[in-house]
């Protein structure tokens, strides 16, 4: 896979080690190039200086293609170690690892361990790539909303098999659009001042 826009373009991520079966036995399923140049086309400007958070982070390729295209911080959350160490292999030969932090837990662990932010120092997007047999959609936008992790104007980018049917709305998150490329679609939140279920 390779970086596909940005000041980084061209330069490759991901390695065969990083497609080995995790512990938990989820086989690594990476963003397709075009579902990646889709999620920042839907972005559009609103990467420029971002503050994001990539969960489920994998190779880590979405995250170093925001920071590549101009966001200023990318937290990767990834509970495998060997692929944790990997994404924090790349973003140190990319020269990207003072806006970037790699966290190495389940993302719904490090969710409910999070302090909860004040709306100054939120994340302006987040995104969020489970594997597709991994049933924890609605406890994460739920952890995503009590504890205050998004910045106004904020937006959570759910990619999920076309097959998942996600909720028009979860407490804070609102469905804005979805796309459908294939056998993935990318379904769009923006952030409401409503806590409805």
């Amino acid at each position: 896979m390779r970086i596909i826009g940005g000041n980084a373009k061209g330069r490759a991520v991901g390695s065969k080690k990083a497609f080995s079966k995790s512990p938990g036995g989820h086989d690594l399923r990476p963003t397709p190039a075009k579902v990646r140049k889709a999620i920042f086309d839907i972005l559009g400007q609103r990467i420029d200086g971002a503050r994001m958070l990539d969960l489920y982070s994998g190779t880590g390729a979405v995250g170093i293609e925001a920071l590549s295209r101009g966001a200023s911080y990318v937290a990767f959350v990834e509970e495998d170690d060997k692929r944790a160490a990997l994404i924090s292999k790349y973003i140190t030969s990319f020269n990207l690892e003072q806006n970037s932090a790699v966290i190495c837990s389940k993302s719904a662990r490090f969710l409910s361990t999070s302090i909860r932010l004040s709306r100054s120092v939120g994340f302006d997007i987040i995104f969020m790539d489970p594997p597709y047999d991994l049933q924890e959609w609605e406890t994460v936008m739920e952890l995503i909303c009590a504890k205050g992790l998004l910045a106004e104007n904020a937006v959570v980018i759910a990619e999920h098999s076309s097959k998942k049917e996600m909720p028009e709305q979860k407490l804070c998150l609102k469905l804005k659009k979805r796309y459908k490329y294939g056998d993935t679609s990318l379904s769009l939140y923006i952030k409401t001042n409503s806590m409805e279920e």
